[in-house]
């Protein structure tokens, strides 16, 4: 026989809140809605002005124009931004949750440093010009930083207050050997200058097919780490008891890092602040729990990433004021407070 329960407990079962499970999976999904309209965005708005006709002609109907193809280029740009956004939010929130610092980023680790002293000796004795020859050089120069500092910081022995000192340092030799050569060189200090402050006006069909595969592997053995940090983040011995290995974790979210923010830093330069500031903002809504931590940093970082470019499209007309740039001015204020709380050294 089936009993109906009293008013008074389907009265609380009406009332009761919904779990924060649920409210975390609404959460997701509004925030891919907003990185549609965001993207939708980026399509639309841009340093020359197009209608919506032009625009919607273009995605549907492109007979080569001039709007078609302004179009078009639109279209690879906002890809690349949805890409780079993705590798630099949740690279940042991996090694965040590997050094146990809320302030790093894919910097602390001397990655882009490495990346981008890889493009200057590419340009300056190599001859290489093309975005399709130093794209390589800056892949594997952030590859072979990110595996010095994990040999410096002690590798099987890692702790992350060794890999944090050892990327600092790297970084800072790294970025005095770029600024020498750079200084010494006037030609590659031409070529170089639009690529140091981070840009998407480099986006090609080809430079997405030539970072797509790289940071497809990032992604997935970044969100694959979500369960072993979570372990890591309540201290090794706690990690150990529940059965995480410590070592194959802090390699593996070192490579993911590694390859995540030096595949986007090959194709648009270095890009900061996105890694920090949107980790940081994910946690504050959704707990210290990586398995949200991760899918919601991969959606929203593209989110400031092509927001911050439609800005810089809008406040320059008819020239553009590059993304580096924007995130830069955005970031900024958003850094310093982030140090004055209280509660900063606390993920």
């Amino acid at each position: 026989m089936l009993v109906d329960s009293p008013p008074e407990q389907r009265a609380e079962t009406a009332a009761a809140p919904p779990s924060r499970q649920a409210i975390r999976a609404v959460g997701l999904l509004a925030s891919l809605a907003l990185l549609v309209l965001v993207a939708l965005a980026s399509i639309a708005i841009g340093a020359k002005a197009l209608s919506l006709d032009q625009v919607w002609h273009g995605l549907f109907h492109g007979t080569g124009t001039y709007s078609d193809v302004v179009v078009g280029d639109r279209i690879s740009r906002t890809v690349l931004g949805l890409l780079v956004g993705a590798a630099l939010g949740l690279s940042g929130a991996v090694l965040q949750a590997l050094t146990r610092n809320p302030l790093a980023d894919p910097g602390l680790l001397g990655i882009n440093a490495g990346a981008s002293a890889a493009v200057v000796t590419a340009i300056t004795y190599f001859g290489v010009t093309s975005l399709s020859g130093y794209v390589w050089f800056a892949f594997f120069g952030a590859a072979a930083v990110g595996a010095l500092v994990w040999f410096l910081g002690g590798s099987r022995g890692a702790t992350p207050v060794r890999l944090a000192l050892a990327g600092t340092a790297i970084s800072a030799a790294l970025y005095g050997y770029l600024q020498a050569v750079m200084i010494m060189d006037d030609a590659a200090l031409g070529k170089m200058r639009f690529w140091t402050v981070g840009s998407l006006t480099s986006a090609t069909d080809s430079t997405i097919d030539q970072v797509l595969p790289f940071l497809v592997v990032g992604t997935v053995v970044a969100l694959a780490l979500a369960r072993p940090l979570n372990a890591m983040a309540m201290g090794d011995d706690t990690a150990r008891a529940l059965g995480a290995n410590l070592n194959r974790t802090r390699a593996l979210s070192m490579a993911a890092a590694t390859v995540l923010c030096g595949a986007a830093t090959a194709a648009c330069g270095p890009i900061v602040f996105v890694g920090l500031m949107v980790p940081h903002v994910v946690r504050s809504f959704t707990g210290p729990d990586l398995r949200w931590i991760l899918p919601y940093a991969t959606v929203l970082s593209p989110v400031l990433l092509l927001g911050a470019d439609v800005v810089g499209r809008m406040v320059a007309r008819p020239a553009e004021l590059q993304v580096g740039i924007v995130t830069a001015v955005l970031g900024g204020p958003v850094f310093i407070y982030l140090v004055r709380r209280r509660r900063t050294a606390q993920l």
